[in-house]
């Protein structure tokens, strides 16, 4: 068998075909590499026991603990049997149910002082932490020869837990390990010998050995260092060579005239830029002025004036003779966009018509809903050159979409579109365009190495004069209902003070959804409703508040599936004051703008992200009085759902946020799904916590890729890279 085919071989073959399916469809795992690159969680050491009191609600876990005591308990007049066995670690509790017939075994096994390993997810029943039929390995042999195998089975004093699922419990996983553990002598090791040789690291095969069956906690923490750095290093490199792949375009350097556009722009502005604005612009226009195409992300809080800049880098290009086009996600957005910029801009956004400035230039809206004349109109303008700066939608994409010169791309909200639609995009340029990305997500250093490493960084962290601060509190909804009331009496206040609010909801409502959302929840007993119950929905909750505690007020309704003029109309309406309450979905998350708004209330906050209950909040406190956001929750005190709600109200720093939200979620998600291939190949990196490791890996590529940019002296760092980029996520880093 070849280096390379012994990672490859299937799991099929060498453990059997349940357990390979069930391994393949829950963890993702379908190779023996796949396995071998499946690390412990952590590890339990044979003398001590878990703390049961910091076990994570709703989660899968193992744990090794003591059975403290056993009963069986009779209910349904003698036909029900319940055993309850409470497990301690000498400081919590946690109790353990099994119900009906599967309470024998367990009754006969399970006796005060029995240790052993439990698996299952933890739930709440009457304010106490428990896992309902948990599965179980015992680990002490007092009369059970299974257990004295189950304890010879790990090596060493070190128990590995690794992360299972509810099919499939870690000590069997542990088992399929020590099947294909022999493979782990054949790894293909990525790191140049002088770059291993140089940092001290063991090889790869003695780390693999390492990381699953330990002798010490010593073996652990060199593993870890190695398998690390593995991850870090061939992901750099990935984003180094696409780096370098960069350089190697040729585009039309872009230079602003002066006296032009740019200038009579800047004339009119009423205020001055910040100076962050001012410093990010000087790093913008340096990049267009280079003969390769610019990859810029910028980021900057909610609010920091990221579409003053991005505008400004429009219109310097449309002076330089080129044509510049800004992607939004939504419909909503791409409208709002194209209405404050023309605002903006005033008559220098009327080139060609009457009364427009002799130095401006046509500014066109292109989404997938429009008219058909008015979207001919907008083609001809883009074909012509007539119209410099264009504003869209994925609709934009289209091959009927032609430009006379494309010559800067800006992408609003990058973590909504895919690769393929960016490049499409980008591939309308008769050379490559240059590319701005815009994100309001704040993203902490290390994140913005990894998954966009391919970008250069610029960052906006001051607010315009004239914002004010936002208020932010949780309504604990079920266990203070009065608190809710009060929430609708504070939005009243504001209406009353001239001020508008948002009442934001996860659900649209409408019958299809509803109806979908009937047939799951059916079959619900009626005490399982405090968090089985739908979200809670737009069309709903604005028939509440009209009836009742908003009676009076002029409320109406945003949501997505809308006809876009209607959406238009319900925003300027609500722009112009001539709406108090706008009860929508996420489609106000980003880029809309009224400073008028000052209250908002999100109704099933624990259904959203951190960073989306962040973005959201940025809707309010846009003007001179202070903005207001209430998060009204039914989730259980204890539950980490109110532990990040309670961190939202805490702070409205974005870049503390994002690093809450990273903490608490894994890593790759931390901007959506688009991050696939970063996250399905980060398994002990985290990045948060590595930044030192990821800062490292990131010199040693940038230089490994300067002098070998083909990489044809290191046969293995292919090898690894080849696997790290499958098509999927060689698709996935061709960001730029």
């Amino acid at each position: 068998m070849d280096r390379v085919s012994a990672f490859d071989e299937p799991l099929k073959k060498l453990l059997g075909g349940a357990t390979a399916k069930v391994m393949a469809e829950h963890l993702d795992l379908h190779t023996v590499g796949d396995l071998l690159h499946h690390y412990p969680r952590r590890y339990e050491e044979r003398g001590r026991l878990t703390a049961l009191a910091d076990l994570p609600l709703d989660e899968h876990v193992t744990v090794v603990a003591q059975v403290a005591d056993a009963r069986v308990l009779m209910f349904n007049n003698g036909r029900g049997k319940r055993l309850e066995v409470t497990l301690t670690d000498g400081h919590g509790r946690l109790q353990l149910v099994f119900f009906g017939h599967g309470v024998h075994k367990p009754h006969k096994e399970l006796l005060p002082g029995r240790r052993a390993m439990f698996a299952g997810k933890v739930s709440v029943f009457n304010r106490k932490m428990q896992l309902a039929h948990p599965t179980y390995q015992l680990l002490d042999a007092t009369d059970a020869d299974e257990a004295t195998e189950a304890v010879d089975a790990f090596a060493g004093r070190l128990l590995p837990i690794y992360p299972a699922c509810k099919q499939l419990d870690s000590w069997r996983i542990a088992k399929a390990v020590d099947t294909v553990l022999p493979s782990a002598q054949e790894a293909v090791d990525p790191l140049p010998p002088a770059l291993r040789e140089g940092r001290g690291f063991a090889p790869l095969p003695e780390a693999l050995l390492k990381v699953h069956r330990p002798q010490t906690k010593a073996d652990i923490a060199e593993a870890r260092d190695r398998l690390k750095w593995d991850e870090a290093f061939v992901l750099q490199v990935a984003l180094a060579r696409r780096r370098y792949a960069d350089t190697q375009l040729p585009a039309v350097a872009r230079r602003p005239t002066p006296g032009g556009l740019l200038d009579a722009f800047d004339a009119r502005l009423p205020f001055t830029l910040t100076e962050g604005q001012q410093k990010v612009s000087r790093e913008i226009f340096d990049d267009l002025a280079t003969e390769h195409p610019m990859h810029r992300l910028l980021q900057g809080e909610v609010g920091s004036g990221k579409t003053m800049v991005a505008l400004r880098a429009m219109l310097g290009v449309v002076d330089a003779g080129g044509q510049a086009a800004m992607l939004a996600p939504t419909e909503v957005l791409a409208q709002q966009h194209h209405r404050s910029i023309t605002e903006m801009m005033g008559e220098l956004a009327e080139g060609g018509m009457l009364g427009g400035s002799e130095q401006g230039t046509k500014v066109v809206l292109l989404t997938g809903s429009m008219g058909v004349a008015a979207r001919r109109q907008a083609l001809l303008d883009l074909v012509t050159g007539e119209a410099g700066i264009v504003i869209g939608t994925h609709a934009l994409i289209e091959d009927k979409v032609q430009f006379h010169d494309l010559g800067l791309v800006v992408v609003d909200e990058q973590h909504r579109f895919g690769v393929e639609q960016r490049d499409a995009l980008r591939s309308k340029g008769k050379q490559p365009p240059h590319l701005l990305v815009m994100t309001a997500t704040p993203i902490p250093r290390t994140v913005a190495m990894t998954v966009f490493g391919d970008l250069e960084t610029s960052v906006l962290d001051q607010l315009p004069a004239g914002r004010s601060p936002i208020a932010s509190h949780v309504v604990p909804a079920k266990d203070k209902p009065h608190f809710l009331s009060r929430a609708w009496e504070r939005v009243r206040e504001e209406a009353e003070n001239g001020h508008q609010a948002y009442v934001v909801c996860p659900r649209i409502g409408d019958d299809a959804e509803d109806e979908a959302a009937g047939k799951k929840t059916k079959k619900k007993a009626p005490e399982d409703d405090g968090d089985k119950r739908p979200p809670l929905a737009v069309l709903e909750i604005a028939e509440q508040l009209t009836k009742g505690p908003l009676a009076g007020l002029r409320i109406e309704v945003l949501h997505g599936r809308m006809n876009p003029d209607d959406k238009d109309d319900v925003m300027r309406r609500f722009a112009a004051g001539d709406v108090d309450v706008l009860v929508a979905t996420t489609v106000i998350e980003v880029g809309v703008n009224v400073p008028n708004a000052t209250a908002m209330v999100i109704m099933d906050a624990d259904r959203f992200g951190v960073s989306q209950l962040h973005q959201l909040r940025g809707r309010v406190g846009r003007g001179s009085a202070p903005g207001l956001c209430l998060l009204v929750s039914e989730a259980h005190e204890a539950s980490p759902a109110r532990a990040r709600l309670s961190a939202v109200a805490a702070t409205l720093d974005g870049f503390e946020l994002s690093r809450i939200d990273l903490e608490q979620r894994r890593e790759g998600d931390v901007l959506g799904q688009a991050q696939s291939g970063v996250r399905s190949s980060l398994r002990m990196l985290t990045v948060i916590d590595d930044e030192e490791v990821i800062a490292a890996a990131r010199e040693e590529a940038v230089a490994i890729v300067a002098a070998d940019p083909e990489l044809g002296q290191l046969p293995e760092l292919r090898t690894a890279l080849d696997a790290l980029l499958d098509k999927e996520r060689e698709q996935y880093l061709d960001k730029g």
